[in-house]
This record gives structure tokens, sequence and C-alpha cells, in this order.
């Protein structure tokens, strides 16, 4: 297996004027020695928007309240084959490391799993499989519900270059919270000797009982603050000081 890559990397920096934060936009184009490309936009360390060259396509990532200006998807797909035209230069050039002589680097993934939002029952949400310092990028999720098989409503992300040179990348599943059911991802790597499964299971009760809990402990907090600054003004008011 071929595993040696290049990976060219272009920050900017922006400032909004309707804001005192700094934002970076990083384009990456990623040239892989099995003759694929990945051409990227990264947006403050999220995944903007990737190229699908099968589809001849830009596929945006952000959420949807995000205004983002399609006019000029023609020209990013564009500047993506140019990119693409460059890789295939460098995957042919006799000066890449021979075969034989790449080191055959593996890391395995790490993975976890969690909802997107406050899980509420009846109410649409997300779950999100974030896997994270992988190599090489070849790594496949699969979802369960109830050990049944979904691919309805499931997204996953292009793999994304982390500093240390390994990937990561996102897996989301749609659902709505419904009492006693169970969700799985499970993540093939070549790095892995078996798949890696998590488990997440809805449980409405406990996280009622959880906010029944913090709603009695800040209740009970405010009743005795009340009680000792009533004591404090009693004996004030009763002593002159």
């Amino acid at each position: 297996m071929k595993l040696c890559m290049f990976v060219f990397y272009l920050s900017f920096t922006c400032f909004c004027a309707f804001s005192q934060y700094s934002h970076e936009l990083s384009y990456i184009v990623g040239c892989f020695h099995d003759g694929t490309t990945e051409v990227i936009y990264d947006f403050d360390g999220d995944l903007a928007l990737h190229v699908d060259f099968k589809e001849k396509t830009v596929v945006f990532t952000l959420p949807s309240f995000i205004h983002f200006d399609t006019s000029s998807y023609p020209n990013i797909y564009k500047n993506a084959n140019k990119a693409k035209g460059i890789c295939l230069i460098i995957q042919l050039d006799d000066k890449l490391v021979p075969e034989s002589e790449a080191p055959e680097v593996k890391d395995p993934p790490e993975s976890i799993l969690y909802p997107a939002e406050e899980v509420l029952r009846g109410v649409e949400n997300s779950l999100v499989c974030f896997v994270n310092h992988f190599y090489p990028p070849l790594a496949n999720v699969t979802w369960t519900k109830n050990n049944r098989p979904v691919s309805e409503g499931v997204f996953t992300s292009a793999f994304i270059p982390n500093e240390d040179q390994t990937f990561h990348c996102f897996s989301t599943i749609s659902f709505k919270p419904k009492q006693g059911d169970v969700y799985s991802c499970t993540v093939e790597h070549p790095a892995l000797e078996a798949p890696k499964t998590r488990i997440w299971d809805v449980d409405l009760e406990s996280q009622h009982d959880l906010a029944l809990d913090l709603y009695c402990g800040v209740g009970l907090t405010v009743a005795l603050l009340g009680v000792a600054i009533g004591t404090f003004l009693f004996v004030k008011g009763r002593y002159g000081h």
C-alpha cells in the first residue's frame, strides 16, 4: 500500500468589520500516491467545503445558517481541477520515494460519540461520531440503530489533515430521541486489528432526573441565601450595627 502523500496548505486571515475577532480560511490540497486528490476549505478549524471530483461538484458542509455565495462554486471547482493536475505531475515524478522504501506508517483512529445538542424528547437532533488522529486517510464509518444498519440521514465528511500529519473526520446521523433507542458508530481502518465501535443510548429519564436535581439544588441554594440575608438584616436592625 502506498502511503506517502503531499499536502499543500495555504492560509488566509481575515477580519470582519462587525466582529472583534479575526478568522482563518485555509485552502488545503492533498495529493496521494493512489492517484486521488483531496481539495478542502477549512474555516477556523471546521470543514467549510470540499470538492467531490467523482460527482464534479462542490459540497458545502458548514451549517445552513452560515451564508456562502454559491456563485463562486464554478471557480472553486475549476481551481481544484488545476490543483488535481499538479498532483498528477507530482505523482508521476521519478523523484518520489519508491514504494519499496516508503515507511509503513499506520496510526489507529480515536473516536468519540456524542449528541450535537441537548437531547429532548421528540426534538430533531444529531449524533456526531468524531474520528481523529488516523493515518493513512482511509477510514470507513458505519451506523446502527437498535443493532440494525442505518444509512438514511447519515453524512460523513472528507478527511481533514491535522498538524501532526494525521487526519480526522466526522460522521453524523439525524434522529428524534426515543426512550430506549441504542445507536452505534463503527470505525474501520487499516491500523485497527478489529473495527472500533462506540455506543450511545437514549436515556431521557435520567436526563430529566438530572435537570430536576439541578433545579432543586439551585432552589435550595437561593432559599438558604435568602435566610442568611434575612438573619443578617434582622440582627443589624436589632443591635444597630
